[in-house]
């Protein structure tokens, strides 16, 4: 996947350690030509200090100026200078601590943990010495805690290797192992692709956003044009910097590992689709219909209901009339969506979706007998789809049926047979919200198309929605990946 280089300010820091090619000394690094090697290379920088122009810290420097991932990032190591960053969110820190500390030293006032890239050797504090890692990516790292009534990290500082004890060196190698393995063993052939791109994807999906042959189908067309699409799963977020891209083909949630993988990518300044501000506005139904109203964009009658206001809700119910729909703001593939025609049934619905929400949307019905969806990817018309509602039932997708939930079929047509009108809207809608790759779910009654939901991270199965491009789809896709990537390379924009 990519060259590795382990940098170390001594030679003799590296001497607990077998003699590894792939080790050289700062002084050699620096001393490289720029422009000497086009081959993507990995960096990880193990001097014994990042002080502010030093040795270390023109490692890292000067890495990121010649194009190499390298680890820390000055923007890390600036970071971790700063104290007003180091708050971490951990609600029962001050409990974890007071069990993790042996009996005899419960009136410790302060002590630390070193990191071992995200790792360490007390379980009890694992959940924290990841979330410092994925915020402050460095190889070594010693968390220190104090105690004034209640424990609170105290600082986060880099560690030197030459620091390090003999059980401490054990530990070190076995995660610096784990971390590299891949690549380490990768083959030397894999230079003859330009770019690696990361598809995310969750093998246990119920209902993934790509089908298996779908996935395959992306993984031909990055070959074709000479980018290696290598399919990660949810523990690969330490691996993430290693490529140029991500690509996210599970369902995306604003509270999930989607999104904290969509924020890392653009932080290494990598390509991403979908981006986490899509993610944000596209998951959330209440935001995402704020943002169609505020640009004037067609959708149906919606209102806001609050919890524990039963008079504004009936208040709703009698401006939109029955039946209306009840939605949870981050459903997905017609989940927490519930049609009500009663009072009777509101109260039963919106008292179970309450549960899960402090907030519902109320929108007016409306019938058709099937969904326009046009893909859009870098606010270009991509696909259009006709999503017929399933069998006996008011959605696309019926999860009260026996078994699997239940969709109805489709038709693929190629864009320009789609009504223009739902097109431009479509585009529009796809403005609002940003760059990326967008499915956008459409109801035409006459000649009248709504909006009703903006999807990033749209569905591409293999039989759907390439029923009409077929091939050519996943290759436009991956197309733009490769712009990108060759803007990225070249210090250019979108």
């Amino acid at each position: 996947m990519a060259r590795l280089v382990i940098v170390v300010e001594k030679a003799s820091d590296w001497g607990s350690y077998y003699p590894s090619v792939d080790v050289v000394s700062a002084m050699d690094y620096l001393r490289e030509p720029a422009g000497s090697d086009d081959e993507r290379t990995h960096v990880i920088n193990l001097c014994r200090s990042y002080k502010y122009l030093g040795t270390g810290y023109y490692v890292s420097l000067l890495a990121e100026a010649r194009g190499h991932k390298v680890m820390p990032s000055v923007r890390t190591i600036n970071d971790l200078g700063r104290r007003s960053l180091y708050g971490v969110d951990i609600d029962d820190l001050n409990q974890k601590l007071t069990h993790f500390l042996p009996a005899g030293g419960r009136d410790t006032t302060d002590f630390g943990i070193l990191v071992y890239f995200g790792e360490t050797a007390y379980p009890a504090l694992q959940d924290l010495s990841r979330q410092v890692f994925e915020s402050f990516p460095c190889p070594l790292l010693r968390i220190e805690f104090e105690r004034d009534r209640v424990w609170q990290v105290s600082s986060i500082k880099p560690v030197g290797l030459h620091t390090l004890d003999d059980a401490q060196e054990d530990a070190f190698a076995e995660e610096l192992d784990r971390f590299s393995r891949k690549l380490w063993r990768k083959p030397r052939a894999r230079k003859l692709y330009r770019y690696d791109l990361a598809m995310l994807v969750d093998p246990n999906e119920q209902m993934p956003p790509s089908n298996r042959k779908a996935l395959k189908q992306f993984v031909a067309a990055g070959k074709e044009l000479g980018i290696e699409v290598d399919t990660i799963g949810k523990n690969d977020y330490q691996r993430l910097a290693e490529y140029d891209g991500l690509f996210i083909r599970e369902t995306t949630a604003s509270d999930n590992h989607t999104y904290r993988f969509a924020h890392r990518a653009e932080k290494e300044g990598m390509v991403v689709i979908d981006d986490p501000a899509s993610i944000l506005r596209c998951t959330n139904k209440i935001f995402l219909n704020d943002l169609m109203v505020s640009r004037k964009l067609a959708v149906p009658r919606t209102e806001i209901l609050y919890r524990d206001d039963s008079r504004g809700m009936k208040e709703v119910a009698a401006r939109l009339g029955y039946p209306l729909v009840l939605k949870i703001p981050d459903g997905s593939f017609s989940r927490g969506v519930v049609k009500v025609e009663s009072e009777a049934a509101l109260d039963k619905a919106s008292g179970e979706l309450f549960q899960h929400s402090a907030l519902l949307l109320a929108q007016e019905y409306v019938y058709t007998e099937f969904d326009w969806r046009i893909g859009v990817l870098n606010r270009e018309p991509l696909y259009a789809c006709k999503y017929y509602m399933s069998r006996g039932h008011w959605q696309i997708y019926n999860h009260a049926a026996k078994g699997d939930a239940k969709s109805g079929g489709f038709e693929t047509l190629p864009v320009d047979r789609a009504p223009s009108e739902v097109v431009k809207l479509a585009l529009k809608a796809t403005s609002a919200v940003g760059h990326g790759f967008y499915g956008v779910d459409l109801k035409q009654v006459g000649d009248k198309p709504v909006v009703i939901e903006v999807n990033d991270n749209p569905s591409i199965d293999a039989g759907v929605e390439d029923a009409h491009l077929g091939g050519e789809l996943y290759l436009r896709v991956m197309q733009e990946f490769l712009r990108r990537m060759e803007r990225k390379r070249q210090g250019i924009g979108h």
